[in-house]
């Protein structure tokens, strides 16, 4: 037998043999890999998606998976890249900031610029989510739980694979995969293409990957793993549409189609990402394991940004077309780190210790595209304050981030059926600032995080599980030194502001029955010191009021969750997936408009909901096999009505949706193929993928729906495709 080969099963079973059943007391916690992971004892809700899961699903963007799993929701506009949101936690004042949810991919937590994450679907092992605060293991934006997205390893892709797939407005993926296995390694290499026209005007984007992995079998009991991912992507517009009358009359239009000055602020995407990364794996005989991962991570991303609608005078001309904008944006990001777990288990107890060591660089670049002459309004006057010629810098700064973390987690067998987990971590977070205009600002950051659990092991079909934990998001160098880094300088500086933080409080019960798996979790996460603008959200044109960033916010967002998955009979099996969510402000009296371009109003949404957070949202999926070769899914997606800005006055009607799966699988000698076609919004709906507003857009003097900048869904949405492995 080519035992190597199958090293990591070994590892497991390993790991879990002790003088006890480790199966009830072993620690399933890893930031670096998923070959542990267990729910027999876990104190949190966990739910894991196979990458068998996700190649069967043939979905376009992960987003389609993950609605599947309660109290997950995503900010999705077109393409393969989006925001992932959980129990209700987001960035509530722009849409470029981190979503409050860590994503780790092969054990790195990836950030992107926006606060997106791209996921190339196609080199996905697993999916896991873990919810609640969960910087007791991933630090830093870890508000309200991560996403650990690890990538294909292993002999099993011991194989030749292609794929093509063809679906509406243009979207075309194609694939191409070999792999290779003997006793002393195992490999695969994989490029893709996956583009489409787009739904909205300017909306079309190519992402093109190529990624592979080696894992290399040293002896019986340790292990090398190098992987490595390459992504070329472009994408235009976001596809946002202005106000309610365009988003029904015209949804494919740009953005406030005759007023440019209202485009979108951002166009013409091109990202260049390369992940790197080397993990050690060594099992010793006295039930412990070391891992050790070392990466290199770049992100480079260029595009465009502020619609030009001044002529280089500082006179408004309404000539500009949608290819003028002012600005040229370089952003160059390095993610390096070391990180290190040692777990063991005993016979009534088990430990991790690990190391996290990142030193992060992120650089932007900001040149004038064109001739522009500032203009500086402060009542009473306004002026022009400076002129720029095209190739001036705007802007040009670069932040180091070094971070220094020790984590650790104990889980101890109190009785037969009763275990108790704890969790702990120190960050260490130092900034250090530097522009070309010589300024030069350092900041550090302490901070704890934990867990406290406990998990009740009724009988052999049901448990319940307790759970109590922290999660805190740093402040970025611009909210420190807002007055200072801004190339406007409206926004005195803060250095005083502390970390956001979030603590989460968690029951639930997960039970088995004739074949079906049920889940139930109640939950609040109440998130302090939110950091928010003293003058409202996009502050004061006018300058009138004090402008800086403060710890002025709090929400608390408290729910129940529901799942099951099983069969229903041999033949027919499902997936439901139920969440209830109340979320709302406990602090935010600075909410702020300018009507018609004149002073602020403020309001006080202290009490209001939560924009973008509906109470009731559902997943139902069924799988009918009527023959073993092929598999027919129904899917129905449906919440309810919600708000989109935070004064609760523009309400955003729910929606139900039907999608549809056919896949087909057989063999003709050595090759397996498999034929799919997939029917999203079967009845094709019309709802939002996102609204949102924060004030007065149009600037007519009335905060309404017009006010909207909306996503419309693309309605009816057919694909179908073949791969074939050989």
């Amino acid at each position: 037998m080519k035992k190597r080969v199958y090293l990591s099963a070994i590892c497991a079973l390993a790991i879990n043999a002790s003088a006890l059943d480790i199966g009830t007391i072993q620690v399933e916690s890893s930031t670096i890999e998923d070959k542990f992971a267990t729910k027999k004892t876990e104190v949190s809700t966990t739910t894991t998606i196979s990458g068998e899961e996700v190649d069967e699903a043939h979905a376009e963007s992960v987003q389609q998976l993950l609605q599947s799993i309660p109290g997950v929701t995503t900010e999705y506009t077109s393409g393969d890249s989006l925001k992932i949101h959980l129990r209700g936690v987001e960035n509530q004042m722009y849409m470029g900031e981190k979503p409050g949810v860590a994503i780790v991919i092969d054990g790195v937590p990836v950030f992107e610029r926006t606060g997106k994450v791209n996921i190339d679907l196609d080199n996905v092992e697993s999916i896991k989510v873990i919810k609640g605060g969960a910087s007791y293991l991933f630090g830093d934006d870890a508000l309200s739980g991560a996403v650990i997205i690890t990538t294909k390893k292993g002999a099993k892709y011991n194989h030749n694979y292609g794929a093509v797939e063809f679906g509406s407005y243009g979207y075309r993926k194609y694939l191409a995969r070999t792999g290779y296995a003997n006793d002393n390694l195992s490999f695969h290499i994989q490029a893709s293409q996956k583009k489409s026209d787009g739904y909205w005007e300017d909306s079309d984007y190519e992402s093109n990957y190529l990624n592979g992995k080696l894992q290399y079998y040293i002896d019986d009991t340790s292990d090398l793993s190098f992987g490595f991912e390459y992504a070329d992507r472009t994408k235009d517009t976001h596809g946002t549409v202005g106000g309610e009358t365009a988003a029904r009359t015209n949804p494919e239009s740009i953005y406030y189609e005759d007023d440019q000055g209202s485009r979108d602020y951002t166009r013409d995407y091109d990202v260049e990402l390369l992940k790197l990364f080397l993990t050690y794996s060594k099992d010793f005989s006295n039930n412990s394991n070391l891992l050790v991962n070392g990466y290199i991570y770049t992100d480079d991303t260029t595009y465009m940004s502020a619609p030009q609608t001044r002529d280089s005078d500082g006179l408004t001309d309404p000539s500009f077309d949608d290819e003028d904008y002012t600005y040229d944006n370089d952003y160059a990001q390095i993610q390096r780190g070391i990180k290190s777990e040692y777990r063991s288990s005993f016979d009534t107890f088990a430990t991790l210790l690990g190391l996290d060591l990142r030193f992060n660089e992120y650089e932007n670049k900001s040149i004038y595209r064109v001739n522009q002459a500032l203009i500086t309004s402060y009542r009473p006057f306004t002026a022009i304050s400076d002129y720029y010629t095209a190739g001036d810098a705007k802007s040009d700064d670069t932040t180091d981030e070094n971070v220094y973390a020790v984590y650790g987690e104990y889980k101890q067998e109190i009785t037969k059926d009763l275990s108790a987990t704890a969790n702990l971590r120190y960050d260490l977070i130092k900034l250090d600032y530097e522009d070309h205009m010589d300024n030069k600002y350092k900041e550090d950051f302490k901070v704890y995080s934990y867990r406290l659990g406990m998990n009740y092991k009724i009988n052999d079909n049901l448990d319940i599980y307790a759970n109590y934990s922290t999660g805190f998001r740093a402040p970025t160098v611009t909210q420190l030194y807002a007055g200072s880094t801004s190339a406007w300088g409206y926004t005195e500086n803060n250095p005083d502001l502390d970390p956001e933080k979030s603590h989460n409080y968690e029951i639930g019960l997960r039970a088995r029955a004739k074949g079906i798996a049920y889940e139930a979790a109640l939950f609040q996460i109440d998130r302090k010191d939110f950091i928010m603008k003293s003058s409202g959200n996009y502050g004061d044109s006018t300058r009138t009021y004090t402008d800086m960033w403060d710890n002025i916010g709090g929400a608390r967002h408290r729910g129940l969750e529901l799942s099951a998955d099983g069969k229903a009979t041999d033949k027919l099996s499902f997936n439901l997936a139920y969440t209830y969510l109340d979320a709302y402000y406990t602090q935010y009296d600075n909410f702020a408009i300018e009507f018609g371009g004149t002073d602020l109003t403020f309001f006080d949404a202290t009490d209001n909901q939560i924009p973008r957070t509906p109470r009731h949202q559902l997943n139902l999926i069924l799988d009918y096999m009527p023959i073993n070769e092929l598999k027919l899914t129904t899917e129905v997606n449906a919440k309810s009505d919600y708000y989109a800005d935070d004064l609760n006055q523009i309400k955003i009607a729910g929606h139900a949706t039907v999608n549809l799966l056919a896949n087909y699988t057989n063999k003709i000698g050595d090759y397996q193929y498999n034929l799919f076609a997939r029917v999203d919004n079967v009845f094709d709906k019309f709802y939002y993928n996102t609204a949102r507003s924060s004030g007065d857009r149009n600037e007519d003097g009335v905060f309404d729906a017009e006010d909207l900048s909306i996503t419309v869904n693309q309605g009816r949405v057919y694909t179908a495709g073949l791969s074939v492995k050989f």
